[in-house]
């Protein structure tokens, strides 16, 4: 079985791997020659412990908002999360972060409509998703989300198209994206415990995934639909 339908589009993944994976100890160098002060995980976390209550909700409001705007990548804010909180905290934070943001969006898109999503979305974009979550059902949209890379935010508004509940929609988001978010967030964490290694591995993983599952959107989509069907 192939992963990439074509080898232009295996060497595009590939670049974009070594992009990511070169921008992250790139900036891990800079941080570390630069701000010090940053790669002190137990200060940091100590400075963060004296906002109380309010660093959580700072970081838990800027993961909704990605969500619904889309100017930060997810994985990059939690990667953060398990820098700053550790695992438990650092993936409770950002799954309820994200949780918000995909109920923001789908309520948006259920309030607003169509026309609304189309101004979000180009049109080309949603044609390829049209009709596609209440075709598959609760199943695959599971299996959908569950991979990282794919377009979910974008299904999150597609999602309050249909006539689907919110409460219906939630959980399949919730465990869908749990897997590649405790993942990033143990990586965060293990940065922060000067366990580089094991993080650029549980990185390089999740990223493999992503650009994986980004060069096979339609593929991924067929298959789904095939077994949702």
């Amino acid at each position: 079985m192939r992963v990439f339908s074509s080898p232009a589009d295996r060497r595009r993944a590939l670049l974009a791997l070594l992009a990511v994976l070169v921008g992250f100890v790139g900036l891990y160098v800079a941080v570390r020659q630069y701000l010090p002060f940053l790669t002190d995980a137990r200060a940091l976390r100590a400075w963060v412990a004296e906002f109380g209550p309010l660093a959580p909700l700072a970081f838990v409001i800027v993961q909704a908002v990605q969500v619904v705007v889309a100017p930060i990548p997810g994985q990059a804010i939690a990667l953060m999360g398990g820098y700053l909180f550790g695992p438990v905290a650092g993936t409770v934070y950002s799954l309820l972060g994200v949780l918000i943001g995909s109920a923001i969006a789908f309520q948006l898109a259920k309030r607003f409509g169509r026309p609304f999503v189309e101004r979000v979305f180009h049109e080309e974009i949603i044609a390829g998703f049209d009709g596609f979550v209440e075709r598959i059902g609760v199943p695959g949209l599971f299996l959908f989300v569950v991979v990282p890379g794919l377009p979910d935010d974008m299904i999150c508004f597609l999602s309050g198209l249909t006539t689907w509940r919110l409460r219906t929609f939630l959980p399949v988001m919730a465990l869908g994206r749990l897997p590649s978010y405790a993942l990033t967030v143990y990586a965060g964490d293990e940065l922060a415990n000067g366990r580089a290694g094991l993080a650029l591995v549980l990185l390089a993983l999740v990223a493999v995934l992503s650009v994986a599952g980004y060069y096979n959107q339609d593929r991924i989509r067929a298959f789904v639909e095939s077994i949702a069907g």
